[in-house]
């Protein structure tokens, strides 16, 4: 069974998360990324985590937004621009609801947008849809190994890294940057 792979910074919401898992009856592991960098070297599987009996490849990314080192939007990034990594399912979780890191999320490439809750049953109502259909009912492409990938000629989903870095600081900046304010290379999801 593929491990999952959460991202966060904090250890009460990897606690509560893990619980609420195991309340759920997810039997996937989780592996926990406590900084944008860690979760980058385990996806690219150097350092500590090179060796994949140890830390396969996950089958769902649980990111968060506000991380250290790394911001959890630069990953997401990251991770699309990397061809064998194109159909990993990345959910956000953050505590955030801003409507920018919303759109920005799903511009770059996000699965889904999910805002953690302070009440512990509605993490665990969150945790069983993610479970029901993320892990059950959701069927993922085969694995294909890097060496044997050719990419698809379809449109990018993201926009160019040049806007990218735009909308980061923007945001970073405490400004709203939207979408018109980027140039035309943004395509729709």
């Amino acid at each position: 069974m593929k491990p999952i792979l959460q991202v966060e910074d904090d250890p009460n919401d990897v606690f509560f998360l893990n619980h609420a898992m195991n309340k759920a009856g997810v039997g996937n592991p989780i592996q926990v990324a406590v900084d944008g960098q860690q979760a980058i070297d385990y996806l690219k599987g150097i350092g500590k985590y090179a060796d994949r009996q140890l830390y396969p490849l996950p089958c769902l990314v649980l990111l968060d937004l506000k991380l250290p080192y790394v911001m959890g939007l630069e990953v997401l990034t990251w991770i699309r621009s990397q061809p064998h990594l194109d159909s990993l399912v990345v959910t956000i979780l953050s505590a955030s609801a801003e409507s920018t890191d919303v759109a920005t999320a799903y511009r770059l490439g996000a699965n889904a947008f999910l805002t953690k809750p302070s009440e512990a049953h509605k993490l665990e109502s969150i945790v069983k849809a993610i479970k029901d259909f993320w892990l059950v009912h959701n069927l993922l492409p085969p694995e294909v190994p890097v060496e044997n990938y050719t990419p698809p000629h379809l449109p990018k989903r993201t926009a160019s890294k040049r806007n990218v870095k735009k909308t980061l600081n923007a945001q970073r900046n405490g400004s709203s940057a939207t979408s018109k304010q980027l140039s035309g290379d943004t395509v729709a999801a």
